[in-house]
């Protein structure tokens, strides 16, 4: 049997069907996946029934209105695509996520989330409407005004509620296809948090890198970006070219990721800010895109690969809550040298959308036999705190826990029972988190 697996390199048996007809192959399968990009193994079978509907070859834009910016495409239908053929035009993927290698599909399934999140919400709140393939076979459009519950447990429901053929969402403006950027190098942690929600009043962009393996009074010590589309004045006049990207050719060993060699990047990444301030016009990949400099980045991990994890702080827990979390994850020895913070706005109307107000926290964990438990202390501290994390980058949160953080469960449950009575779409990750039919009848 052939395997597949997620970016964080678990694996498990299975085959991926691709074909341009979308439609057909999704007839008898329990999951479609686009690019593969989740970090677990939300895009991955279930171990009963080892097939996925590869959406990636079906990929064609099939209308756009140059009045309002509504895109309707094929679920296959990429970020980068959509980049390279609409940012030069003045239209910009209204969520713009760390990488461009995901699909139209991939983002209403994980309903994802970018910089701006605090000013436009996840992507699902700019999807006008989706064409589904459901489990008993019928096709059918879902939307706020047709089959809306359908629609709100599709958005971030991981792909559990019926097959993504097509997506309509309504693209924004922009002046231009470049970026203006302010970055600034902070001391420790209440610095940050402070820059992060001073720029949330004025700034449509904003995140920090942080250096979670710094303890002491310089805890969360990191780098705070601010940025937003730039003006005609300020940009090139020409549009952004391609970036080179560089390819890491062969699995690093077991031994490279380690604390000191961690401790190293991140004081190196950290004192590269100089002076502590800066301000100019950037190329939108390394701002928007900074994981796509590299490719086949998740190599540097190894074998075994990583697993991320992402959580959300309510702004209910305030700075405390957020110390608290860090305080753990360094004494765990967690924490690797990809620690991003940022500022969540309100709350999505997916059911199980992941972003609510407060500070989101990611971090990439390599895999070793602690790793599970180690997820588990994170996770109950979030649980502690009143958070949530991520499924598109969960490998290990246990059905427990994952239960205890979301009291959305049971209403999108509800909704998947009423379109999927027999539980036919599956994946390895609602085995893991709902059980074998989605859930108990």
């Amino acid at each position: 049997m052939n395997r597949l697996s997620g970016w964080g390199r678990l694996a498990v048996p299975g085959r991926e069907i691709l074909s341009e007809d979308l439609e057909r192959i999704t007839r008898d399968v329990p999951l479609s996946r686009g690019l593969g990009r989740s970090y677990g193994d939300s895009s991955l079978p279930p171990p009963d029934r080892p097939r996925v509907a590869g959406s990636r070859l079906a990929d064609r834009i099939l209308g756009f209105d140059p009045e309002s910016g509504l895109l309707r495409a094929e679920a296959g239908f990429s970020l980068y695509e959509l980049n390279r053929l609409f940012l030069p035009r003045g239209w910009s993927s209204p969520v713009l996520t760390g990488t461009q290698y995901v699909t139209l599909g991939g983002m209403v399934a994980a309903d994802v989330h970018g910089k701006n999140h605090h000013v436009d919400g996840t992507f699902g709140a700019h999807v006008e409407r989706l064409r589904l393939r459901l489990a008993d076979g019928r096709v059918l459009w879902a939307s706020r005004g047709e089959e809306p519950d359908l629609f709100r447990a599709t958005l971030g429901g991981m792909g559990l509620t019926g097959h993504v053929l097509e997506v309509e969402v309504r693209l924004q403006r922009i002046p231009s296809p470049w970026v203006w950027v302010e970055s600034e190098r902070v001391d420790d942690l209440d610095a940050l948090l402070a820059g992060l929600a001073s720029a949330a009043r004025d700034w449509p962009l904003t995140m920090g890198w942080i250096d979670c393996l710094t303890r002491g009074r310089h805890m969360g010590r990191g780098i705070l970006f601010r940025g937003r589309w730039a003006q005609p004045g300020e940009a090139p006049a020409a549009p952004p070219a391609p970036k080179r990207r560089l390819r890491v050719p062969f699995d690093f060993p077991g031994w490279a990721l380690n604390p000191l060699s961690m401790r190293l990047f991140n004081a190196g990444y950290y004192w590269k800010q100089v002076p502590r301030h800066k301000a100019g016009v950037s190329h939108p990949e390394p701002f928007f895109h900074p994981l796509d400099a590299v490719l086949d980045w998740n190599r540097i991990y190894g074998r075994r690969g990583f697993t991320q994890h992402q959580s959300v702080i309510p702004e209910e827990s305030g700075a405390a809550g957020v110390r608290r979390f860090l305080d753990l994850l360094t004494r765990l020895g967690a924490a690797s040298f990809l620690c991003v913070i940022k500022d969540c706005g309100k709350e999505g109307e997916g059911l199980l959308s992941f972003p609510m107000p407060g500070i989101s926290i990611a971090l990439d964990v390599p895999v070793r036999r602690d790793t599970p438990g180690v997820v588990a202390r994170l996770n109950e501290r979030v649980i502690e705190e009143g958070g949530r994390v991520y499924l598109a980058k969960d490998a290990f949160t246990t059905a427990e826990h994952f239960r205890a953080m979301e009291p959305r469960l049971d209403a999108w449950l509800a909704v998947k029972r009423r379109y999927d009575p027999e539980g036919c779409l599956r994946s390895a990750q609602s085995e893991r988190l709902f059980g074998g039919a989605g859930g108990p009848k």
